[in-house]
């Protein structure tokens, strides 16, 4: 008698671990998702960042571009 209580108690706790575990699967993969789009905004902002004080130094310095024009 004192285990059927138990067993009831046990199954009543997987279906709600079993109920849950979708919702923490999309939040996971929502997690990953958003990180990935964060760092990769990041690094073009960096890059972009790199780029224009190339063309800042390179302006400034009168190079000359792959074309063989100088830069104003």
């Amino acid at each position: 008698m004192r285990g059927a209580p138990y067993h009831r108690r046990v199954d009543g706790l997987w279906q709600v671990v079993a109920a849950l575990i979708p919702s923490i699967g999309v939040g996971l993969v929502f997690w990953f998702v958003m990180r990935a789009v964060i760092h990769a905004d990041r690094r073009e902002r960096q890059a972009i960042a790199r780029l224009e004080a190339e063309e800042s130094r390179s302006r400034h310095s009168g190079a000359v571009d792959e074309a063989g024009r100088v830069e104003r």
